[in-house]
Protein backbone atom coordinates (compact mmCIF):
# COMPACT_ATOMS: atom_id res chain seq x y z
CA UNK A 1 0.00 0.00 0.00
CA UNK A 2 1.21 3.54 -0.67
CA UNK A 3 2.89 5.61 2.23
CA UNK A 4 0.78 8.87 1.14
CA UNK A 5 -3.01 8.91 2.18
CA UNK A 6 -5.23 5.63 1.54
CA UNK A 7 -8.62 5.75 1.47
CA UNK A 8 -9.85 1.94 2.77
CA UNK A 9 -13.97 0.99 1.74
CA UNK A 10 -15.07 -1.75 3.57
CA UNK A 11 -18.53 -2.92 1.98
CA UNK A 12 -20.56 -5.23 4.53
CA UNK A 13 -19.29 -2.99 7.48
CA UNK A 14 -21.91 -3.69 9.92
CA UNK A 15 -21.79 -7.43 9.29
CA UNK A 16 -19.40 -10.29 11.50
CA UNK A 17 -16.33 -9.61 9.63
CA UNK A 18 -16.73 -5.90 8.48
CA UNK A 19 -17.42 -5.34 12.51
CA UNK A 20 -14.31 -7.53 13.45
CA UNK A 21 -11.90 -5.66 10.54
CA UNK A 22 -12.97 -2.58 12.40
CA UNK A 23 -12.30 -3.89 15.89
CA UNK A 24 -8.42 -4.76 14.50
CA UNK A 25 -8.05 -1.35 12.74
CA UNK A 26 -8.57 0.24 15.83
CA UNK A 27 -7.24 -2.09 18.73
CA UNK A 28 -4.84 -4.63 16.92
CA UNK A 29 -0.88 -3.10 17.15
CA UNK A 30 0.51 -5.12 13.98
CA UNK A 31 -2.52 -5.13 11.84
CA UNK A 32 -4.09 -1.93 13.13
CA UNK A 33 -4.63 1.43 11.28
CA UNK A 34 -1.32 2.98 9.83
CA UNK A 35 -0.97 6.52 9.11
CA UNK A 36 -2.23 7.94 6.31
CA UNK A 37 -5.26 5.16 6.16
CA UNK A 38 -8.44 6.42 6.39
CA UNK A 39 -10.96 3.52 6.86
CA UNK A 40 -14.92 3.74 5.80
CA UNK A 41 -17.29 0.97 6.90
CA UNK A 42 -20.20 0.78 4.90
CA UNK A 43 -23.54 0.24 5.72
CA UNK A 44 -26.65 -0.58 3.77
CA UNK A 45 -28.03 2.55 4.62
CA UNK A 46 -25.23 4.14 2.86
CA UNK A 47 -26.89 2.78 -0.55
CA UNK A 48 -28.17 -0.01 -2.50
CA UNK A 49 -25.07 -1.97 -3.83
CA UNK A 50 -26.98 -3.63 -6.27
CA UNK A 51 -28.10 -0.26 -7.55
CA UNK A 52 -25.57 1.45 -10.23
CA UNK A 53 -25.95 4.76 -9.73
CA UNK A 54 -25.72 4.43 -6.03
CA UNK A 55 -22.78 2.17 -5.90
CA UNK A 56 -21.31 5.12 -8.10
CA UNK A 57 -21.98 7.82 -5.77
CA UNK A 58 -20.49 5.70 -3.08
CA UNK A 59 -17.16 6.09 -5.26
CA UNK A 60 -17.90 9.45 -5.92
CA UNK A 61 -18.19 10.39 -2.45
CA UNK A 62 -15.45 8.48 -0.43
CA UNK A 63 -12.93 8.43 -3.28
CA UNK A 64 -11.34 5.05 -2.37
CA UNK A 65 -7.93 3.80 -2.90
CA UNK A 66 -8.52 0.64 -1.84
CA UNK A 67 -11.90 -1.89 -0.80
CA UNK A 68 -12.39 -4.62 0.92
CA UNK A 69 -15.76 -6.35 -0.47
CA UNK A 70 -17.88 -8.06 1.64
CA UNK A 71 -21.35 -7.00 0.85
CA UNK A 72 -23.99 -9.59 0.12
CA UNK A 73 -27.36 -10.94 -0.04
CA UNK A 74 -26.99 -13.87 1.65
CA UNK A 75 -29.54 -16.21 3.51
CA UNK A 76 -30.40 -19.95 4.63
CA UNK A 77 -30.19 -23.09 3.10
CA UNK A 78 -34.31 -23.16 2.47
CA UNK A 79 -34.18 -19.29 1.73
CA UNK A 80 -31.54 -20.36 -1.15
CA UNK A 81 -33.17 -23.00 -2.44
CA UNK A 82 -36.98 -21.18 -3.29
CA UNK A 83 -34.90 -18.79 -5.11
CA UNK A 84 -31.62 -19.62 -6.67
CA UNK A 85 -32.12 -16.88 -9.28
CA UNK A 86 -32.35 -14.09 -7.07
CA UNK A 87 -28.93 -14.82 -5.07
CA UNK A 88 -27.62 -15.18 -8.36
CA UNK A 89 -28.84 -12.07 -10.12
CA UNK A 90 -28.37 -9.53 -7.08
CA UNK A 91 -24.92 -10.58 -5.74
CA UNK A 92 -23.97 -10.42 -9.55
CA UNK A 93 -25.15 -6.79 -9.74
CA UNK A 94 -23.36 -5.90 -6.30
CA UNK A 95 -20.10 -7.58 -7.33
CA UNK A 96 -19.84 -5.86 -10.86
CA UNK A 97 -20.78 -2.66 -9.91
CA UNK A 98 -17.87 -2.87 -6.67
CA UNK A 99 -15.44 -3.93 -9.42
CA UNK A 100 -16.49 -1.54 -12.51
CA UNK A 101 -16.45 1.55 -10.08
CA UNK A 102 -13.52 0.38 -9.14
CA UNK A 103 -11.46 0.00 -12.09
CA UNK A 104 -13.25 3.44 -13.48
CA UNK A 105 -12.34 5.29 -9.73
CA UNK A 106 -8.48 3.54 -10.43
CA UNK A 107 -8.78 2.11 -7.11
CA UNK A 108 -5.14 0.63 -6.07
CA UNK A 109 -6.78 -3.10 -4.88
CA UNK A 110 -9.86 -5.00 -4.16
CA UNK A 111 -9.98 -7.34 -2.31
CA UNK A 112 -13.31 -9.62 -2.20
CA UNK A 113 -15.12 -12.07 -0.09
CA UNK A 114 -16.13 -15.33 -1.67
CA UNK A 115 -17.06 -18.73 0.25
CA UNK A 116 -16.11 -22.58 0.17
CA UNK A 117 -19.60 -22.78 -0.94
CA UNK A 118 -18.37 -22.11 -4.63
CA UNK A 119 -16.18 -25.30 -4.33
CA UNK A 120 -17.30 -28.28 -6.26
CA UNK A 121 -20.27 -30.60 -3.96
CA UNK A 122 -17.98 -33.80 -5.75
CA UNK A 123 -14.24 -33.31 -4.71
CA UNK A 124 -11.38 -34.80 -3.19
CA UNK A 125 -9.78 -33.38 0.47
CA UNK A 126 -8.22 -31.05 1.15
CA UNK A 127 -10.03 -28.55 -0.75
CA UNK A 128 -7.71 -25.99 -2.25
CA UNK A 129 -7.17 -23.00 -4.53
CA UNK A 130 -6.99 -24.97 -8.06
CA UNK A 131 -10.27 -26.54 -7.02
CA UNK A 132 -13.00 -23.94 -7.66
CA UNK A 133 -13.78 -23.81 -11.17
CA UNK A 134 -13.57 -28.22 -10.86
CA UNK A 135 -17.22 -28.98 -10.90
CA UNK A 136 -20.66 -27.75 -10.06
CA UNK A 137 -21.47 -26.78 -6.60
CA UNK A 138 -24.02 -28.13 -4.45
CA UNK A 139 -27.33 -27.92 -6.10
CA UNK A 140 -29.16 -26.24 -2.87
CA UNK A 141 -27.58 -22.83 -3.15
CA UNK A 142 -26.03 -23.00 -7.21
CA UNK A 143 -26.97 -19.07 -7.65
CA UNK A 144 -25.17 -18.33 -4.73
CA UNK A 145 -21.86 -20.03 -5.32
CA UNK A 146 -21.90 -19.12 -9.09
CA UNK A 147 -22.14 -15.47 -8.20
CA UNK A 148 -19.05 -15.93 -6.23
CA UNK A 149 -17.38 -17.93 -8.43
CA UNK A 150 -17.69 -15.20 -10.83
CA UNK A 151 -15.82 -12.75 -8.52
CA UNK A 152 -13.16 -14.53 -9.75
CA UNK A 153 -13.50 -14.83 -13.47
CA UNK A 154 -13.66 -11.08 -13.65
CA UNK A 155 -10.70 -10.28 -11.26
CA UNK A 156 -8.89 -12.30 -13.84
CA UNK A 157 -10.29 -10.86 -16.51
CA UNK A 158 -10.30 -6.88 -15.17
CA UNK A 159 -6.59 -7.93 -14.72
CA UNK A 160 -5.69 -9.08 -17.46
CA UNK A 161 -7.44 -6.18 -19.81
CA UNK A 162 -7.22 -3.47 -17.30
CA UNK A 163 -4.43 -4.36 -15.16
CA UNK A 164 -6.62 -3.93 -12.30
CA UNK A 165 -5.29 -5.62 -9.34
CA UNK A 166 -8.56 -7.25 -7.97
CA UNK A 167 -7.97 -10.65 -5.63
CA UNK A 168 -10.56 -12.89 -3.52
CA UNK A 169 -9.78 -14.75 -0.51
CA UNK A 170 -12.24 -17.73 0.74
CA UNK A 171 -12.69 -17.86 4.26
CA UNK A 172 -14.02 -21.18 6.14
CA UNK A 173 -16.72 -20.95 9.04
CA UNK A 174 -16.42 -17.61 10.85
CA UNK A 175 -17.91 -16.88 14.14
CA UNK A 176 -17.21 -14.31 16.68
CA UNK A 177 -18.61 -10.66 18.21
CA UNK A 178 -21.56 -9.58 16.16
CA UNK A 179 -22.49 -12.47 14.70
CA UNK A 180 -26.16 -13.67 13.54
CA UNK A 181 -27.42 -15.66 16.55
CA UNK A 182 -30.93 -16.59 14.94
CA UNK A 183 -31.76 -20.10 16.44
CA UNK A 184 -32.50 -21.11 12.87
CA UNK A 185 -31.49 -18.52 10.55
CA UNK A 186 -27.74 -18.77 11.89
CA UNK A 187 -24.41 -20.21 11.23
CA UNK A 188 -23.80 -23.09 13.73
CA UNK A 189 -21.69 -21.68 16.33
CA UNK A 190 -23.87 -18.52 17.24
CA UNK A 191 -27.37 -20.62 17.28
CA UNK A 192 -25.97 -23.14 19.11
CA UNK A 193 -24.50 -20.30 21.78
CA UNK A 194 -28.28 -18.69 21.73
CA UNK A 195 -29.77 -21.95 22.38
CA UNK A 196 -27.42 -22.90 25.58
CA UNK A 197 -28.20 -19.45 26.86
CA UNK A 198 -32.29 -20.08 26.45
CA UNK A 199 -31.11 -23.61 28.31
CA UNK A 200 -29.60 -22.32 30.88
CA UNK A 201 -32.24 -19.37 31.41
CA UNK A 202 -35.08 -21.49 31.08
CA UNK A 203 -33.91 -25.21 33.23
CA UNK A 204 -34.34 -27.23 29.98
CA UNK A 205 -31.66 -29.15 28.60
CA UNK A 206 -29.41 -28.28 25.72
CA UNK A 207 -29.89 -30.90 23.29
CA UNK A 208 -28.03 -30.45 20.32
CA UNK A 209 -28.72 -32.14 16.83
CA UNK A 210 -27.15 -35.75 15.48
CA UNK A 211 -24.02 -37.42 16.66
CA UNK A 212 -21.75 -34.34 17.64
CA UNK A 213 -19.00 -36.20 15.03
CA UNK A 214 -18.96 -33.96 12.06
CA UNK A 215 -15.61 -32.09 11.93
CA UNK A 216 -15.71 -28.72 10.67
CA UNK A 217 -12.63 -25.83 10.75
CA UNK A 218 -13.84 -22.39 12.41
CA UNK A 219 -11.89 -19.09 11.92
CA UNK A 220 -12.23 -16.59 14.36
CA UNK A 221 -13.50 -13.30 12.88
CA UNK A 222 -11.09 -11.31 14.62
CA UNK A 223 -8.17 -13.76 13.33
CA UNK A 224 -10.05 -13.47 9.64
CA UNK A 225 -10.59 -9.69 10.05
CA UNK A 226 -6.15 -9.52 10.74
CA UNK A 227 -6.11 -12.01 7.55
CA UNK A 228 -7.82 -9.83 5.41
CA UNK A 229 -6.10 -6.74 6.42
CA UNK A 230 -2.50 -8.78 5.41
CA UNK A 231 -4.58 -10.05 2.01
CA UNK A 232 -4.48 -5.76 0.88
CA UNK A 233 -1.20 -5.19 2.25
CA UNK A 234 1.13 -8.01 1.31
CA UNK A 235 -0.93 -10.49 -0.93
CA UNK A 236 0.22 -10.18 -4.56
CA UNK A 237 -1.96 -12.43 -6.71
CA UNK A 238 -5.27 -12.38 -8.92
CA UNK A 239 -5.93 -16.08 -7.49
CA UNK A 240 -8.11 -16.56 -4.63
CA UNK A 241 -6.62 -17.43 -1.19
CA UNK A 242 -8.38 -19.96 1.46
CA UNK A 243 -8.28 -18.14 5.06
CA UNK A 244 -8.82 -20.93 7.54
CA UNK A 245 -7.07 -22.64 10.85
CA UNK A 246 -4.74 -25.43 9.52
CA UNK A 247 -6.37 -29.14 8.81
CA UNK A 248 -5.15 -30.41 12.50
CA UNK A 249 -7.00 -27.82 13.86
CA UNK A 250 -10.66 -29.17 12.55
CA UNK A 251 -13.16 -29.52 15.38
CA UNK A 252 -15.66 -31.62 15.59
CA UNK A 253 -19.15 -30.40 16.54
CA UNK A 254 -19.45 -32.19 19.70
CA UNK A 255 -16.15 -30.07 20.70
CA UNK A 256 -18.27 -27.22 20.21
CA UNK A 257 -20.84 -28.26 22.16
CA UNK A 258 -18.58 -29.09 25.11
CA UNK A 259 -16.87 -26.06 24.56
CA UNK A 260 -20.00 -23.58 24.85
CA UNK A 261 -21.06 -25.69 27.94
CA UNK A 262 -18.04 -24.49 29.39
CA UNK A 263 -17.72 -21.05 28.61
CA UNK A 264 -21.71 -20.49 29.58
CA UNK A 265 -20.86 -22.45 33.07
CA UNK A 266 -24.02 -24.38 32.13
CA UNK A 267 -24.62 -26.99 34.24
CA UNK A 268 -28.00 -28.64 33.27
CA UNK A 269 -29.02 -31.46 31.06
CA UNK A 270 -26.77 -31.66 28.12
CA UNK A 271 -27.06 -34.46 25.41
CA UNK A 272 -27.15 -35.50 21.24
CA UNK A 273 -30.49 -35.89 19.45
CA UNK A 274 -28.92 -38.84 17.41
CA UNK A 275 -32.45 -38.75 15.34
CA UNK A 276 -31.65 -35.89 13.41
CA UNK A 277 -29.04 -35.87 10.81
CA UNK A 278 -25.62 -34.92 11.00
CA UNK A 279 -25.39 -33.28 7.59
CA UNK A 280 -21.98 -33.42 5.35
CA UNK A 281 -19.38 -35.23 7.56
CA UNK A 282 -16.29 -33.01 6.56
CA UNK A 283 -15.24 -29.75 4.63
CA UNK A 284 -11.67 -29.84 4.59
CA UNK A 285 -9.72 -26.82 3.25
CA UNK A 286 -6.33 -26.47 3.21
CA UNK A 287 -4.33 -23.51 4.53
CA UNK A 288 -1.13 -24.34 3.04
CA UNK A 289 -0.56 -21.46 0.55
CA UNK A 290 -1.89 -18.97 3.34
CA UNK A 291 1.06 -20.74 5.83
CA UNK A 292 3.80 -20.12 3.12
CA UNK A 293 3.09 -16.75 2.14
CA UNK A 294 2.61 -16.03 5.74
CA UNK A 295 4.23 -18.13 8.02
CA UNK A 296 4.28 -16.82 11.24
CA UNK A 297 0.70 -15.79 12.08
CA UNK A 298 -0.21 -17.01 15.13
CA UNK A 299 -4.42 -18.17 15.00
CA UNK A 300 -6.21 -17.79 18.39
CA UNK A 301 -6.96 -20.77 20.56
CA UNK A 302 -10.51 -22.03 19.54
CA UNK A 303 -11.53 -22.51 23.06
CA UNK A 304 -10.36 -18.80 23.83
CA UNK A 305 -12.02 -17.50 20.80
CA UNK A 306 -15.35 -19.44 21.79
CA UNK A 307 -14.89 -18.08 25.36
CA UNK A 308 -14.49 -14.34 24.34
CA UNK A 309 -17.50 -14.77 21.78
CA UNK A 310 -19.77 -16.24 24.20
CA UNK A 311 -18.81 -13.41 26.60
CA UNK A 312 -19.87 -10.40 24.27
CA UNK A 313 -22.83 -12.70 23.66
CA UNK A 314 -23.80 -12.40 27.33
CA UNK A 315 -22.82 -8.47 27.17
CA UNK A 316 -24.89 -7.67 24.51
CA UNK A 317 -27.86 -10.21 24.60
CA UNK A 318 -30.61 -7.87 25.01
CA UNK A 319 -29.47 -5.87 21.01
CA UNK A 320 -27.51 -8.15 19.16
CA UNK A 321 -28.98 -10.05 15.73
CA UNK A 322 -31.16 -12.92 17.72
Amino acid sequence: MSPSKSVILVTGGSGLVGQAIHWVVENDPKYGKREGEEWVFLTSKDGNLIDPAATKAIFEKYRPTHVIHLAAKVGGLFGNMAANLDYFRDNLLINDNILHNAKEFGVQKVVSCLSTCIFPDKTTYPIDETMVHHGPPHDSNFGYSHSKRMVDVMNRAYNEQFGCNFTSVIPTNVFGPHDNFHLVNSHVIPGLIHKCYLAQQNGTPFVMAGTGRPLRQFIYSRDLARLFVWTLREYKEITPLILSVPEEEEVSIKQVGDAIVKAMEYTGDYRFDTTKADGQYKKTASNKKLMTLNPDFKFTPFDVALDETVQWFKENVDTIRK
